[in-house]
């Protein structure tokens, strides 16, 4: 799956991450809802053809998902939610929202709570001008005594259950790096062609071939990352009860590595890319520009570089070296 979202990312990015942001979503469904609630709502997700949308990040909490402000109550039969969330990509055409909240009684208590979107109380405050990644729609939401079923709650810790289902979508997110780096490198060969540089082609000069092969060093890794953080992924989803494991497992290390490395790898060839268009790379008149733009996202979304390097340390060695 990774490969194929690559190649949706060489003709865009942001397309390619509307496409495949779902599964964060449909994973934590499946794998954590009551069978009728999986049943009904990817159901219908698959006969539509939908979306389905996660709503995590808040203007004060940002990545520390434990210090989210949203919150749900049970009130009879019912969960009633209330809160603002920041950044959420797919809103307005999704299915349906799921939220993560705290509860309004113990603060201590999170949970990840499905609410269709027709849902009284879901208002969206606006659609962001995002910088880059432009071809998807990122929206700041705001919930007003939006009032669900008790049995819509995920079953378990809500943090565990979003650790264990930003896994696959990390690792999608860095997949995303592949293609844009991938265009990115065509486009500089079919440049190169045609740019005289001291009275030959830029695609003869030894410093011209020097820049591709680091291009085409960093491509290779950034797959080899991928490629190993969705084995691991797969390999949790075909033990004996994938739900339990990926709930005991969380963040994985290899699709936080996969992520973080592949947004600075991703950074390093659109920085070589760019320079290598001189002044035309600095334009708004090249495409070169909008792949820089794009790229940028792999080292922000679902956590910045500082959030993913500190979950590394914590699931890695240096932790328990720390401790002894």
């Amino acid at each position: 799956m990774s490969t194929s979202f690559s190649e949706l990312s060489y003709a865009d990015a942001g397309f390619a991450f509307t496409s495949f942001l779902s599964i964060l979503g449909t994973t934590m469904v499946k794998l954590f809802g009551e069978e009728s609630l999986a049943a009904e709502y990817l159901g219908e997700m698959r006969d539509s053809g939908g979306f389905c949308v996660i709503l995590v990040s808040e203007e004060g909490a940002g990545s520390e998902l434990g210090r989210t402000e949203t919150t749900y109550a049970q009130k009879g039969e019912n969960l009633v939610l209330n809160g603002d969330k920041y950044f959420s990509t797919n809103t307005d055409a999704a299915g349906f929202l799921l939220i993560a909240a705290r509860s309004a009684d113990d603060p201590s208590a999170h949970s990840v709570v499905l609410v269709p979107r027709g849902t009284k109380g879901i208002d969206i405050v606006k659609r962001w001008d995002m910088h880059g990644m432009r071809g998807s729609g990122t929206y700041q939401v705001r919930l007003r005594d939006c009032a669900v079923p008790a049995h819509h709650a995920l079953a378990g810790n809500g943090l565990r259950i979003l650790e264990a289902g930003l896994n696959a979508s990390r690792t999608l997110i860095a997949a995303t790096a592949i293609g844009v780096s991938r265009r990115i490198r065509d486009l500089s060969m079919e440049y190169a062609a045609g740019k005289q540089v001291k009275g030959a082609r830029l695609i003869d000069n030894a410093v011209f071939a020097s820049k591709l092969g680091q291009i085409e060093m960093l491509i290779d890794v950034m797959r080899n990352q991928c490629l190993a953080a969705a084995a691991h992924y797969d390999a949790l989803l075909a033990s004996e009860n994938p739900a339990a494991s990926l709930y005991r497992t969380g963040a994985m290390r290899p699709a936080l590595a996969a992520k973080m490395y592949c947004g600075q790898a991703g950074w390093s060839v659109a920085t070589i890319g760019s320079e290598m268009f001189g002044g035309l790379g600095y334009t708004n008149e090249h495409l070169i520009t909008k792949l820089v733009r794009d790229l940028r996202y792999v080292g922000l979304v679902e956590g910045g570089g500082d959030v993913v390097r500190d979950l590394i340390f914590s699931r890695g060695d240096l932790l328990c070296l720390r401790r002894s």
